[in-house]
């Protein structure tokens, strides 16, 4: 963990398009309630295989209209050259110079995987179009991909990554700040120097968090699994647990050097800036 600590810590939220009139009000709600506390950029989430690219543009362009950095998400899945070069320029166009770098997601009943393969793909080609013109985020996964063959496998990608010209990670969330830990350390082995911000998910919905944690590789904690089972439906209980549990976590990682953390807000902003504030932040 020692080199992570050489970078000032940054916070950053994250938000997925809305798709209603109603959810684009409630949004710029949200936004304003996390922009008080001052974030280095909110970012936008990017359907699978492109599906909310219109969405993310006109959230993306939204906030930075009002007066906050936005970074936008471009997945290679079901892209082309051609078309990562024209939203490469419309971004550019706006003034907005970060963007969060993934492979994606394939939409299902599709096959066809686009002319960049893996996220290390298309970091190389923002580079080779705009040079030095974007901060480049790409995704780490402190409990390795879901469809990692091996560890050391999922640490190379990681690497390959880097190496082709990404800026700093955002992590996958978790909820054993121990895998982080040595993820870091992992990384640090390789050479690899970069902020690695860990990727926080607040607990509200129990249900919602063990479909999405299984589908995404996350591990739930047994003892948290079933504190969260054993209180049913009462939704206070739920959140005041995992309010606590994730302030914990947030405090070990900060302490022991994390440079920052990067909040995945699920378009809201109470559960969020509850744990900010437990964080004296």
């Amino acid at each position: 963990m020692e080199s992570q600590q050489q970078y000032p810590q940054q916070f950053s939220f994250e938000f997925f398009p809305p798709k209603t009139a109603e959810g684009t009000e409630k949004l710029i709600k949200v936004r304003e309630k996390l922009g008080a506390v001052k974030p280095k950029y909110f970012s936008v989430t990017f359907g699978a295989g492109g599906s909310t690219q219109q969405g993310t543009f006109d959230t993306v362009t939204s906030i930075q209209q009002a007066g906050y950095q936005a970074a936008p998400h471009l997945s290679c899945i079901g892209s082309s050259k051609e078309n990562i070069r024209e939203i490469l320029k419309d971004y550019m166009d706006k003034g907005i110079s970060r963007i969060v770098t993934l492979r994606g997601d394939m939409p299902s009943g599709t096959h066809e995987i686009g002319e960049f393969r893996y996220a290390n793909e298309l970091v190389e080609f923002i580079r080779s179009e705009t040079n030095d013109y974007f901060h480049i985020e790409v995704a780490a996964y402190p409990e390795f991909h879901p469809q990692a063959t091996s560890a050391e496998d999922d640490l190379n990608n990681f690497k390959r990554k880097i190496e082709a010209g990404a800026n700093s990670a955002i992590t996958q969330y978790f909820f054993n700040p121990d895998a982080y830990f040595r993820f870091v350390n992992d990384c640090e082995d390789l050479n690899i120097n970069i902020p690695i911000v860990p990727g926080i998910m607040p607990i509200t919905n129990y249900t919602q968090l063990a479909r999405f944690s299984d589908m995404c590789g996350a591990e739930i904690p047994r003892w948290i699994r079933k504190r969260l089972e054993s209180y049913g439906d009462d939704k206070d209980s739920i959140k005041a647990f995992g309010e606590e549990v994730i302030t914990e976590m947030c405090h070990q990682l900060l302490e022991a050097g994390a440079p920052g953390l990067h909040f995945y807000t699920m378009n809201m902003s109470a559960p969020t800036l509850a744990i900010w504030k437990n964080l004296g932040l």
